[in-house]
């Protein structure tokens, strides 16, 4: 059983006669260090599922700011939810930090999903509330936490990211400054 397949019997609870038919949509990809997954004002048509790698999703702040929006690992899904979803242009880039393997299903091909697993809808209902309550968390702890708090938090929840990402890049995700990172770490050493 591919990473893939353990992740959607765990997550989705599919049954092993849906499982092939789901994870034969997918094919497994490569995106190489620098390279985009996509760009903002594209269309973002493919829904990916990390294998290995580390992606930056990011945006301009209206001084032309880089902000780093969340990277994301093994394990998480990735698309521009908006353009993928609604079919309009991406709002984010989503950029390769290292060279990544994906599996990556086309747009069209999720779309037939409901067709081979009857109570698909329902399961992708469930899929982006834990989505959108991942969302309310991390926008909750940004409001209510201070800056070492939120890298305390990141930091035991996601260990390896400090040693394969940019620090400035982790900063950005957690809203603060890379001097007030450096501090925050210095103190932690």
């Amino acid at each position: 059983m591919t990473e893939l397949q353990t992740y959607i019997t765990s997550y989705f609870g599919i049954t092993n006669e849906n499982l092939d038919a789901i994870a034969s949509l997918f094919d497994a990809t490569t995106v190489s260090k620098g390279d985009y997954f996509n760009k903002s004002g594209h269309y973002c048509k493919k829904l990916s599922f990390v294998k290995n790698g580390y992606f930056r999703v990011f945006g301009y702040a209206s001084n032309d700011k880089e902000i780093t929006q969340w990277i994301a690992s093994k394990g998480y899904f990735l698309t521009d939810v908006y353009s993928f979803y609604f079919q309009q242009p991406a709002r984010w880039n989503i950029q390769a930090l290292c060279d990544c393997e994906l599996y990556t299903i086309r747009l069209e091909d999720y779309q037939q999903l409901s067709s081979i697993v009857p109570n698909w809808p329902t399961m992708e209902k469930q899929f982006m509330a834990k989505c959108f309550t991942m969302l309310e968390d991390r926008v909750f702890s940004h409001l209510s936490q201070n800056a070492e708090e939120r890298y305390n938090a990141l930091f035991e929840h996601n260990k390896e990211l400090f040693n394969q990402v940019s620090l400035h890049y982790i900063a950005s995700m957690l809203g603060m400054s890379p001097e007030t990172l450096s501090r925050i770490r210095k103190r932690k050493n």
